[in-house]
């Protein structure tokens, strides 16, 4: 079976390995343009499914936007059998969607119909969704919408943060695409419509919603810090400096919220409306990552001192 594949993040490299592991033909690489970094911009940094696709003699197509008859010729010269998606970062056109034989399909990070949408790992975690998983559908134009021919689920473990959940996600998308893509080229595989009336829709995130409510329960802002760790980082304002929160869970305490209650070897115990977490990173803004102690001995936080809340 030939094989078009279209990725750009991490999380789309353990789904390209299966298929190249399993000997499906990969005609072709499309993922987004090299990324300017560093302070001059002058450095271009390759997505990381193109750095495997060129380790792997692939060729690679980076458009700007993936439309347009010259870039829909370039698909129709690879003729591919089949198109699969992971995290490339743009919608399809319906007559890229429809250029292979056998249709495109999507490897998308929650049990559909729930979750669909742009962030849907951070949104399992953020509502406290007890599992979730990966959904092979079918793409339509729609946004997620298409028919689904496998699920997988996985429960969603005690303080889990995002980074972790997605990696696990990204290699149980990777089996079931194999296990579809196998029953797709016997024409066994069966298609179940979405239940319209179970959508639910994680949106792209916007910087406000990453800010932590203190006055909030500790069980909702550990939700919130691990749905969002380690990008882009949820966070809070202590003397007027934003400081970013990582590797949250909820202990036994109390105090005023935002309230800096310990600071030892294991973190930094911070009250909540309702309990309180401790957090065993902070990234005071334009500062690196580092432990509560390693800047309590920097003098850059103490015991007493106090995040501001979003009511106050």
């Amino acid at each position: 079976m030939r094989v078009l594949f279209w990725g750009t993040p991490e999380f789309a490299v353990p789904p390209l390995r299966a298929l190249l592991g399993e000997g499906f033909d990969v005609v072709g690489v499309v993922t987004q343009p090299d990324k300017a970094v560093g302070r001059s911009r002058s450095t271009l940094q390759p997505p990381a499914v193109k750095v495997v696709a060129l380790e792997e003699g692939l060729p690679v197509l980076q458009p700007e936007k993936p439309r347009g008859e010259a870039f829909e010729q370039q698909l129709r010269e690879l003729a591919p059998d089949v198109s699969v998606v992971v995290a490339y970062g743009h919608l399809l056109p319906e007559a890229v969607i429809a250029t292979p034989r056998l249709g495109t399909l999507n490897i998308h990070a929650s049990l559909l119909p729930r979750w669909r949408g742009a962030a849907p790992i951070q949104a399992a975690l953020l509502h406290g969704d007890a599992e979730t998983g990966v959904c092979i559908m079918r793409m339509v134009r729609a946004l997620d919408a298409g028919p689904v021919l496998i699920s997988r689920s996985t429960p969603i473990l005690d303080d889990e943060a995002y980074g972790e959940l997605q990696m696990r996600l990204s290699e149980l998308g990777a089996m079931a695409l194999i296990e579809a893509l196998a029953l797709l080229e016997l024409g066994a595989s069966a298609e179940a419509p979405q239940d319209a009336s179970l959508v639910t829709y994680a949106p792209k995130i916007e910087r406000e919603a990453t800010r932590v409510d203190f006055t909030q329960d500790a069980s909702a802002v550990s939700r919130q810090v691990r749905a969002y760790d380690p990008r882009p980082g949820a966070f809070g304002t202590l003397d007027g400096r934003d400081v970013k929160l990582f590797c949250a869970r909820v202990v036994d305490a109390q105090g005023t919220p935002g309230e800096v209650l310990a600071i030892d070897g294991e973190g930094a115990v911070i009250a909540c409306g309702t309990g309180a977490i401790r957090v065993g990173g902070l990234q005071p803004s334009g500062k690196a990552r580092l432990t509560p102690s390693d800047w309590a001995r920097g003098r850059g936080i103490t015991i007493g001192g106090r995040f501001a809340t979003t009511l106050s």
